[in-house]
């Protein structure tokens, strides 16, 4: 029996390796999972697999992972914990097991209450790491002084300004049509998110007329179709010149290694709320589902606050 496309160097039995074929199968064509998605989830079943083939040595079959109990899969956590893999990939990992156990139980191979039974790792809650209003606008002002070439810099000055400036995700920056380019004196940008949910964000003069700029300075001819940023070569513009034009700008202003380009997004969050926006309008404008992500906001800001009352109040000092 020849191995399912996709599933070759598992290690794993025929029975098991078909199985994962249809998942993937599954995966790909029912819940459009993206090949970056399948690439982890792949790579967290391979990890799985190796640990279950040496613990019983042999190639683990469907009965095998039927046969299981949440102590082996605490067992192969603590196994990855020995590897030095961080909480959230391990969070990931048993998330990825569960999605396989489910789909399995669904159609009738293996007993999932197993995998369901274990516990997810806690995973320490990151802030975003928001830069000063300083550094954001030196990043912004800085950008095109290292384009060879006059329109990239353009490009890239109008791109950041609508990370900071519209609080747009890089992705979704890099999404817009040239006829969705904001023009004249309009006042807000409606904006594609995650799940295809469309927002409305306001739109700064500056943001349009950087954008206006880097149009006049473009050499290609951009149909109203196709992106409206583009690249040196007239394609659709990837999210790595961005990176590696900060990449470069860290060296070059002395900012911190969490100046990228979602941390622009990040900081047009922050410094709404210091200047007094309410965490509402923030989330709408950011297109955050839930109110708990954008409440992450509020913590950096205490961390911005106690920092000032720190330097400059008398009662600090003492």
């Amino acid at each position: 029996m020849a191995e399912p496309a996709g599933v070759i160097g598992f290690p794993a039995a025929p029975d098991l390796l078909a199985a994962i074929g249809e998942w993937q199968r599954w995966l790909r064509h029912e819940k459009r999972a993206s090949p970056h998605t399948l690439a982890a989830y792949n790579s967290d079943l391979l990890n799985f697999l190796s640990f279950e083939a040496e613990h019983i040595g042999g190639l683990p079959a469907l009965r095998d992972l039927d046969a299981l109990k949440p102590a082996d899969f605490r067992a192969w956590l603590a196994h990855r914990r020995t590897q030095g893999l961080a909480h959230s990939s391990n969070a990931r990992a048993i998330s990825v097991m569960r999605n396989l156990f489910r789909w399995l139980d669904r159609e009738g191979l293996v007993d999932a209450s197993a995998a369901s039974a274990v516990r997810t790792p806690k995973v320490p809650r990151s802030l975003p790491k928001a830069l000063s209003d300083r550094e954001a606008a030196e990043t912004v002002e800085s950008v095109a002084e290292l384009a060879r070439q006059a329109w990239v810099g353009k490009r890239d000055t109008a791109v950041l300004l609508l990370l900071y400036g519209c609080g747009l995700r890089i992705g979704e920056a890099l999404s817009l049509t040239r006829l969705e380019a904001p023009r004249g004196k309009q006042q807000t940008l409606c904006v594609t998110g995650k799940g295809n949910k469309q927002r409305l964000v306001p739109l700064l003069p500056v943001v349009i007329e950087a954008i206006d700029d880097y149009l006049r300075a473009c050499p290609y001819d951009l149909p109203p179709s196709g992106p409206l940023f583009v690249g040196a070569r007239g394609g659709p513009l990837s999210p790595r010149p961005i990176q590696k034009r900060l990449q470069e700008l860290r060296g070059l202003l002395g900012l911190p290694a969490t100046a990228t380009p979602h941390a622009l997004r990040h900081s047009f969050a922050t410094h709404l709320l210091a200047g007094g926006g309410d965490l509402r309008s923030i989330q709408e404008l950011l297109g955050h589902a839930s109110l708990s992500t954008t409440q992450r906001y509020t913590e950096v800001d205490v961390q911005g606050l106690l920092s000032v009352y720190q330097a400059a109040h008398p009662r600090a000092k003492g």
